[in-house]
């Protein structure tokens, strides 16, 4: 294993604060727990909070600041946060109309998200959740009873978190969040595997000549594993799969988000997004947004994944809004 890292226990604790001493403008850690919080989280307004293992960066601590999240629980690599950390950086971040946890379909997420949940109700305050599940590669898998969320909670987060920043309901806010969840599809591939630091070797092994259609995005099975084929063939696959399952139509106006895994290069990435847009435009399906790069990731792995949403007006609108945060930021 080679790695740029110092103490295998501490590589969670020291990233978190390189993030805050290269961004103090932004954020800030928590005193008592392992959360970044938004230093200027206003008050009246829904605090938007998501979390989960690290690995994944800049998902999601990178995705606190102004337009998006508040506040970003991370556990331990591809590992979820405990209560306390969700539970305390809302109790921070609270700006007095209530918390929306923003959550991934994986159980150990849902299960310590809820009991936050409940430990909020308890002192009287409001607290929504959306789960996001928007993978289509799988329906079950080795975290999730369903199917699995990725490239749709980045999306979500930053539609939701300027549709917060304009003082918008808890109730609405929800109800926006839960609509991107269900206008939105996902599906990955890998080309190669990622090292876990506590492990030391890879998650699982793919010949040289190997890729893995639908992984996720902690090197869960994805649904074949067969011969590399060229990128055009590959987006053909996920895109496909994407397109069917919601379904897409002509004349539909996505975002279309092309997601490198880690440790594919953005030459590659923008290859696949060459062969989505035609590929797309074939169906009638009209590109009017999109999104490029390593945003939701698994550590080093090379590979791709495709997020398509359907939009309307107002998702246009609040993706244009201004955001300032260390992995997303234009118009500020």
């Amino acid at each position: 294993m080679k790695k740029l890292i110092n103490e295998v226990e501490k590589v969670v604790e020291e990233s978190l604060q390189g993030l805050a001493k290269a961004h103090p403008d932004l954020v800030k850690l928590h005193p008592s727990v392992r959360a970044v919080l938004r230093v200027d989280s206003p008050k009246e307004k829904v605090a938007v909070i998501s979390g989960g293992g690290s690995g994944h960066e800049p998902m999601h601590t990178g995705f606190v600041g102004f337009g998006m999240l508040d506040a970003a629980c991370p556990g331990e690599i591809f590992t979820s946060p405990t209560p306390d950390q969700m539970y305390e950086a809302a109790k921070a971040v609270n700006g007095g109309k209530g918390v929306l946890y923003i959550v991934k379909n994986y159980s150990g997420d849902i299960m310590n998200f809820q009991m936050a949940a409940d430990m909020l109700a308890g002192e009287g305050i409001p607290v929504e959740q959306v789960i996001i599940n928007d993978d289509v590669a799988v329906e079950d898998s080795l975290y999730t009873a369903g199917r699995r969320g990725v490239g749709g909670t980045v999306l979500a987060e930053k539609i939701v978190g300027a549709k917060a920043e304009e003082g918008a309901s808890l109730e609405e806010v929800k109800k926006l969040c839960e609509r991107v969840n269900a206008n939105v599809r996902s599906m990955g591939m890998a080309l190669t595997s990622c090292t876990v630091p506590a492990a030391g070797k890879p998650t699982f092994e793919l010949g040289p000549d190997e890729m893995e259609i639908g992984i996720g995005i902690h090197g869960e099975p994805g649904r074949q594993r067969m011969k590399v084929k060229t990128a055009r063939e590959i987006v053909e696959m996920l895109a496909t799969t994407v397109v069917e399952d919601l379904p897409f139509k002509a004349g539909d106006e996505v975002l279309a988000f092309v997601n490198g895994m880690g440790g594919t290069p953005l030459s590659e990435l923008y290859i696949v997004y060459n062969d989505l847009s035609d590929f797309l435009e074939k169906k009638g399906i009209k590109i009017v947004r999109n999104l490029v790069g390593n945003y939701i990731t698994s550590l080093e792995m090379q590979g791709c994944s495709i997020t398509l949403l359907r939009l309307d007006e107002e998702m246009k609108r609040l993706w244009d809004a201004p955001v300032c945060t260390p992995g997303l930021r234009w118009g500020m």
